[in-house]
């Protein structure tokens, strides 16, 4: 099967393995990019963009660490 270019916002929680709350948390504040839908205005998020956010989130993640450690190497 060929992958989806978007995807829902429960599909979203299940690769990130979150609730949908916070996934839609994510959405509303803007710090994970989406787009309304339909007459429904549905949540999509472009699979694209969703690996993005991933991997901003590791890089994120390994400067905090990289911090804690500089500072903690400090005391």
């Amino acid at each position: 099967m060929a992958e989806r270019r978007f995807l829902t916002l429960a599909d979203v929680g299940e690769v990130l393995n979150i609730s949908s709350s916070q996934t839609y948390a994510l959405v509303r504040s803007g710090e994970l990019p989406a787009i309304q839908v339909g007459g429904r205005g549905q949540w999509r998020v472009e699979t694209r963009v969703l690996e993005e956010y991933i991997a901003k989130a590791y890089e994120k993640t390994a400067s905090a660490l990289k911090a804690e450690t500089g500072s903690s190497s400090l005391t």
